[in-house]
């Protein structure tokens, strides 16, 4: 029988809790460049990053869709990519890929898994343009007396990623291009409108468009001009009336750094984790779905490799029960499961004759042996009978969220209109109105099929835009909320405390090696041990030499001008520490016997105060609390116990 651990991996085939790394294990991402080539993004510029070379635009998307490629070969290997030119009047040839697409458009790269000679072969084209700036446009030469309408540019990428893509994956266009005008004359209204509608098509098959505009001093971008009328709006208030977020600022992209750098917002993609009714009463419901904000990334899975001498194949792994007597794989619907209470030969011999030979299980429990449940019986234990929905049961103030009681990762929800019309609306009502009245709602959650059910704190979230780029969406986050025994007094130790002159001394030093504006960007510091390992495979992959010297940690510490800024101040404070009689101090230490938890939290203390009943408190748990409050633990238990309610009572 199955033993006790096992009780939750009850069906290969069933769906498990919730799991962080869902968002890096959902549908496949399938990515499409499409990239103008009008001659503003051929026109030769001068390299920033070295001297005496030229370069252009599309050198410069060209190079961002190979840094991409080559991140998912360690991120996303199962991921596809491919690459759409327009505005040129290069061809493809008949009966290949892309053949029937609209005239002006050209398929570079098809759609396909990503791979190393695919990715080599764009490499080597860029090198050659790194040598011959002219490479570029005679390999894609620009259409000169007219554009490529923006509709049939949308209807091509249509029709390429119905030919190269999976039906059940992620699907995106990145759209780069530095002309803001693409169509300007007496014809533009007409342009305007038969692209949107093209837009809407790409959107019905599941396709969405994110934007690169490039924009430089010379010729700055402006939305306005056309994009901001054809580009769908990503705001959930826009059906109430409001304006909504309907494009980014123009992104001055001169260079590949800052392109990738907006890249990387867009690189994985917004996976729903869930998709559940929210159930507001008996039928009122609304359709959301829910995302993980923060997922941490860890080394990709290895895998086992069968050896058949010409080829190598992934060996797939599946784990059966096998019948010991008969030898034959066991029938799932006959497995039970127990606990393990303690092994006597009474027990096992009940275990052994509790199944009859043609009737199936026998449920029938001896006195003092161990009980066992079928696979749907633990699975009701478990759900409680509830299918996956969020269920409101209430209304709190704000106040009433302590910052402790956010013990996991919250989860954030958004509407999902395809669930349920009106989601969105509904969805932005309530929103509004708990902002409002600074309220949080109570929700009873089951976010899968096979989980069990949590109580959680929905805290609304209000939309931000910053003028950096960073856009935080309206929705509402689901806090887990924690049980009773979730909760627990931290550990109080003693140690022994500095004194203000040396607090005031370490002070100087730390304000001198503060991140400026007090903000932490998390984007500039890579794991550097997962970018040493993704590095590593990279080169394997491309099959080129890896040097460990050329690996940059950007996380190790800028020794000589941490030193230049505050290494007199620093020399300074070691001086008054040293002349500190704290620093002199040895604090004896107890033998390694654990003790047991004597902590009381201040809320009963105070509680124990105003009932004058101090005095009924351990001498342990006044000095614990004593302790917490940097206060004399010396003296006896009723000295203690004043000290304790004199504090209690300055800070009612």
């Amino acid at each position: 029988m199955s033993a006790y651990e096992d009780w939750n991996k009850l069906d290969d085939d069933e769906e498990d809790e919730l799991q962080d790394n869902s968002a890096y294990e959902g549908r496949k991402d399938v990515i499409l460049f499409c990239i103008d080539c009008s001659p503003s993004m051929l026109e030769l510029r001068e390299d920033s990053r070295y001297e005496d070379v030229q370069t252009c635009h599309l050198f410069t998307a060209l190079e961002a869709a190979i840094h991409i490629q080559k991140k998912k070969v360690i991120v996303g290997p199962n991921d596809s990519v491919g690459i759409m030119l327009f505005n040129t009047t290069r061809r493809n040839e008949a009966g290949g890929q892309g053949a029937d697409i609209k005239k002006g458009n050209y398929v570079y790269q098809p759609i396909d898994t990503i791979n190393a000679p695919t990715i080599q072969e764009l490499m080597r084209l860029i090198d050659a343009a790194r040598e011959d700036p002219h490479v570029l446009l005679e390999t894609f030469p620009s259409l000169t007396e007219s554009r490529v309408p923006t509709g049939d540019v949308f209807t091509s990428c249509n029709w390429v990623m119905r030919d190269g893509a999976p039906k059940t994956a992620t699907k995106r266009v990145f759209l780069i291009t530095d002309e803001d005008n693409p169509h300007a004359g007496p014809g533009k209204e007409r342009f305007i409108t038969t692209a949107r509608t093209t837009l809407m098509d790409l959107v019905q098959a599941g396709i969405g468009v994110e934007p690169f505009f490039i924009s430089t001093d010379e010729k700055p971008f402006d939305p306005a001009k056309f994009y901001s009328s054809v580009l769908l709006p990503t705001n959930i208030t826009d059906d109430d009336g409001t304006e909504g977020t309907i494009l980014p600022e123009s992104i001055s992209i001169t260079r590949v750094d800052e392109l990738l750098a907006q890249m990387s917002f867009h690189e994985v993609p917004k996976r729903a984790l869930f998709s559940v009714p929210f159930e507001f009463a008996k039928g009122f419901t609304i359709g959301v779905k829910g995302y993980g904000l923060v997922t941490e990334q860890k080394k990709g899975s290895y895998k086992y490799f069968v050896d058949f001498g010409d080829r190598m194949e992934v060996a797939v792994t599946r784990t059966t029960y096998v019948d010991e007597e008969k030898e034959t794989e066991a029938d799932k619907e006959r497995l039970l499961y127990g606990m393990e209470l303690g092994s006597t030969a009474a027990t096992e011999e009940h275990a052994h004759e509790s199944a009859d030979e043609g009737g199936g299980p026998a449920r029938t429990v001896p006195v003092n042996s161990r009980v066992f449940y079928t696979l749907g019986e633990v699975r009701s234990f478990r759900t409680m009978g509830l299918k996956p929905t969020i269920k409101l049961l209430g209304f709190k103030d704000r106040s009433e969220l302590a910052f402790e009681d956010n013990v996991k990762h919250s989860l954030f929800i958004y509407p999902d209109e395809m669930s349920y019309s009106g989601s969105k609306r509904t969805f932005t009502a309530l929103l509004r109105t708990m902002l409002r009245k600074k309220k949080i709602g109570l929700v009873l959650s089951v976010v899968r099929r096979n989980a069990s059910p949590i109580f959680c704190a929905l805290l609304p979230q209000k939309e931000k835009a910053e003028e950096s780029g960073w856009h935080e969406p309206p929705g509402f986050h689901l806090i887990p909320l924690p049980f009773a025994d979730d909760i627990r007094a931290a550990p109080i130790e003693e140690t022994v405390r500095a004194s203000d002159e040396l607090k005031d001394a370490a002070r100087k030093w730390v304000d001198k090696l503060t991140v400026k504006n007090g903000a932490y960007a998390p984007d500039a510091f890579p794991n550097p041990a997962l970018s040493y390992h993704n590095a590593q495979l990279e080169a394997s992959a491309f099959r080129e030499e890896f040097d460990p010297t050329s690996f940059e940690d950007p996380t190790e510490p800028k020794y000589d001008r941490m030193h230049q800024r505050a290494g007199a101040l620093m020399r300074s404070w070691k001086e008054a520490l040293l002349q500190d009689e704290a620093a002199h101090t040895s604090i004896v230490t107890a033998g390694s016997k654990r003790k047991a938890d004597t902590s009381v939290d201040e809320a009963e203390i105070r509680s124990k105060h105003e009932h004058g009943m101090l005095t009924k408190l351990r001498v342990d748990q006044l000095k614990d609390f004593l302790k917490s409050k940097s206060l004399s633990v010396s003296g006896k238990k009723a000295e203690l116990a004043e000290r304790v309610g004199e504090w209690l009572d300055s800070h009612q």
